[in-house]
């Protein structure tokens, strides 16, 4: 059911106290004064704290900077009146004795008389002695179409036209949102080049990252990683490829589902949080980093309400990449010892809305220990799928010698061996050898002359890989990963990966 409709229900319902939730004050005031017109002969009054009434010249400025005043002139309208109030901010008063019993005592007349009072607020702040006697609704951000009708109509007055796939990757973007961002994110783009061109989405992903600034649960983690920059790992680049449009209206005209999400595991280094970035840049969405030791207070309740304040950032700002790093370090121990069951609940708050949430939320985990994952978490319906990402192959380390070295000499890159190089680092992950060309790079640099494929073969010999410092647990995750638990993300065997 759309606000209009259940406002509408409300209204004809004589339910006298509405609580309206939404950052969006003029959005939700013309959609209020929308449904008053249907409801036909009904007034409309708008009272704030600074002008008091407003719109009714027979009552301008009453009840100026005096709530209950305000309550009171509601009182003193004749029965018969049909009305509707709007009251601004209204929430900051409500822990007032005298506002607080004014307000119930004027709900039981109200339940008789065709009035209504609507408090518009930013936030749900609703005293105990009030719960009984207000309605909460919330007032949600701009769907789809209207994002698209508000786009269009933007982009058309400035005579900029985009074609229509670029028009549903903006709107896509543009979800989460409120109108007035939508409008200021535009006109920033079309002030800055003189008109709107799809390059220009990467702004609205900035607007999107000061919605999230104040919270201190998420990171609005910036992405330029492409999925060039991915070494290897076919098979998983091909499955994000083949979803790089499931977001798009087309996608649910066409019937599929939303992408749920991707569980990455695997070996320490070898790619699996830079799929991450890559993901949320290719599809242009913003990527949200969750730490989940913030989730954790110390008051008794309280990380449960952060998880879902978690959850109601991350739907907001749908479309959106989840992305959840080292998850088993995060949720290893949720039987609840030591903690009083906190962590039991907060992961079962988790893992049920990974279950059921219908909102694009993306999830992107990423594990090194398979062992310390509850066994949940890897049942079908949390995730869409579970890739394994081991040791790169011999032509997997040629790809991430090729990314490194293009990036850092491309006008240089055929002086390297990269063949040779590839050969002569069995074991080593992605991470070790960007760590191999870096110290490279120091021994070039230190003897003033450029580094060359011999600086980086001595630098290799330096480094002690994983598989080997951790050979058992690396040797522990290929068995687990040969045993069928997972999709391969590389196209080479795992035996080949050690050669």
């Amino acid at each position: 059911m759309s606000f209009k409709d259940e406002l509408l229900l409300l209204l004809r319902a004589r339910y006298p106290v509405i609580y309206v939730s939404t950052l969006e004050e003029e959005r939700v005031e013309q959609v209020i004064a929308a449904t008053v017109q249907e409801l036909g002969n009904r007034s409309l009054y708008i009272w704030d704290f600074v002008d008091g009434y407003q719109g009714n010249p027979n009552d301008q400025g009453i009840a100026r900077r005096n709530p209950l005043q305000a309550l009171e002139h509601i009182e003193k309208l004749p029965q018969s009146v049909a009305a509707l109030f709007i009251l601004r901010d209204y929430h900051r008063f409500l822990d007032d004795v005298a506002i607080s019993r004014k307000l119930r005592n004027l709900a039981r007349r109200l339940k008789s008389q065709p009035k209504n009072i609507l408090l518009v607020a930013p936030q749900i702040d609703v005293p105990d002695d009030l719960a009984e006697t207000v309605t909460i609704v919330e007032f949600a951000l701009p769907g789809v179409d209207e994002i698209k009708a508000e786009v269009s109509r933007l982009l058309s007055s400035l005579n900029v036209y985009l074609s229509p796939k670029d028009l549903d990757t903006l709107v896509q973007s543009c979800q989460g949102l409120s109108i007035e961002r939508i409008r200021r994110v535009l006109a920033r783009g079309i002030a800055a080049k003189g008109t709107f061109q799809p390059d220009d989405i990467d702004l609205v992903l900035e607007e999107k990252r000061q919605t999230i600034r104040q919270t201190q649960i998420l990171d609005f983690y910036p992405a330029k990683e492409q999925i060039s920059d991915i070494g290897g790992l076919d098979n998983l680049k091909d499955w994000l490829l083949r979803r790089g449009n499931a977001f798009s209206e087309k996608a649910r005209s066409y019937g599929l589902p939303h992408p749920r999400g991707l569980l990455l595991v695997g070996i320490q280094g070898t790619g699996k949080s830079l799929t991450a970035k890559a993901i949320a840049h290719h599809w242009h969405l913003p990527l949200l980093r969750l730490d989940v030791g913030r989730l954790f207070a110390g008051l008794i309740g309280e990380s449960e309400s952060r998880t879902r304040q978690m959850i109601q950032i991350a739907e907001a700002l749908a479309p959106c990449i989840l992305w959840i790093d080292e998850i088993d370090k995060a949720f290893a121990g949720v039987d609840g010892r030591g903690d009083s069951g906190t962590s039991s609940r907060v992961f079962g708050t988790f893992i049920t809305w990974m279950a059921e949430k219908t909102s694009p939320v993306f999830v992107v985990a990423t594990a090194n220990n398979i062992q310390s994952l509850p066994p949940e978490l890897l049942r079908r319906g949390r995730f869409d799928e579970l890739f394994f990402v081991g040791l790169p192959s011999q032509d997997e380390r040629k790809s991430i010698y090729e990314v490194h070295l293009n990036r850092l000499r491309a006008h240089n890159l055929q002086s390297y061996d990269i063949e040779r190089l590839a050969y002569e680092t069995p074991s080593f992950s992605g991470a070790e050898i960007e760590q191999a060309i870096v110290e490279a790079m120091h021994i070039g640099f230190s003897q003033d002359r450029d580094f060359t494929t011999d600086d980086i073969l001595e630098a290799a010999s330096q480094i002690v890989p994983l598989a080997r410092t951790a050979q058992e647990q690396v040797e522990a995750l290929q068995t687990w990963a040969a045993s069928g638990k997972a999709r391969l993300a590389s196209r080479t065997s795992l035996g080949d990966r050690l050669r």
